[in-house]
């Protein structure tokens, strides 16, 4: 099927939910590490919460959980903390410092970041975007991106005399990427079907970024667990599914129709859909209103 449906530029990611082995152990990690904080708890399941109002986190605990070597399935690589200025990441980073955690970093040019990863090896990406105004797009309209050194000790600077009181009010899950089975076969559902736009188009890093609105990337695709990687068993860690907020129940609807016309798995759950893409991850699609 072609199709001419984009989805609207206001669109945006919400709470990402995540298959762990163990609550406690994970509500420890994401309240003392990452810094958020618990919003409601049962026996198996836990939300997580920046501004004590809404869940960027889902955490459910499986029985008998296996997690599985890193890049051996397709899959989350990792889920984006999105903090809403500089400062923010120098407190975060200050504080993941001091747990003592391996920490990977990274400067895009678009966006400085650091890299972590969970007691389950779900990885997590905590960042801060550069103005949008400073973004460049190359030649082939594909937004220019690195990974340099970040200013580590300016963002120490920042953060000096400030008490650490976890993430703020602002924070939102900025991003996800996955390792995918296939970028062509991707390409085809998150464009053809969900409507994002390509903004990196990466072939020398078997890699593909698609957003909304223009932003550096909502999704990241990659082949780094190798092309045709099997999918990850609903029995181990790792994701269930991520959230798409539409702006509104018109443009909710529109984005269910284009599933139904594409032949996609479509569910519905109270107000909200469900699909799920090629590697079976779970996609919740929800509205703001």
């Amino acid at each position: 099927m072609t199709s001419t449906y984009q989805i609207p530029a206001t669109t945006h990611l919400g709470e990402v939910s995540l298959r762990i082995s163990n609550l406690e152990q994970s509500i420890q990690f994401y309240t003392e590490v990452v810094g958020l904080k618990l919003l409601e708890r049962s026996e198996t399941v836990a939300t997580m919460t920046a501004d004590g109002k809404n869940s960027l986190l889902r955490l459910e605990q499986l029985a008998n959980a296996v997690t599985l070597p890193v890049r051996s399935t397709s899959g989350l690589y990792h889920f984006a903390i999105l903090l809403p200025d500089r400062k923010s990441l120098g407190l975060a980073l200050r504080n993941l410092a001091q747990s003592g955690i391996e920490i990977g970093q990274g400067d895009h040019l678009v966006s400085e970041a650091f890299y972590i990863s969970d007691p389950d090896q779900n990885g997590i990406e905590i960042y801060a975007d550069r103005a949008r105004e400073t973004w460049k797009r190359d030649a082939d309209n594909n937004y220019i991106m690195s990974s340099d050194p970040v200013d580590v000790d300016s963002l120490f600077a920042l953060a000096a005399n400030e008490p650490w009181q976890g993430l703020p009010a602002g924070t939102v899950i900025g991003h996800v990427h996955f390792h995918v089975r296939s970028l062509e076969e991707s390409r085809r559902f998150y464009t053809g079907v969900l409507g994002f736009d390509i903004v990196g188009n990466f072939a020398n890093m078997s890699a593909l970024f698609v957003s909304a609105g223009g932003y550096h990337h909502h999704i990241g695709l990659n082949i780094w667990a190798g092309t045709g990687a099997p999918v990850n068993p609903a029995n181990a860690t790792g994701i269930d599914y991520f959230t798409i907020i539409y702006d509104g129940k018109e443009q909710l609807e529109q984005a269910v129709e284009q599933l139904r016309q594409s032949n996609a798995f479509i569910e519905q759950q109270s107000k909200d859909w469900f699909t799920v893409d090629p590697q079976n991850i779970r996609i919740r699609l929800t509205t703001t209103s």
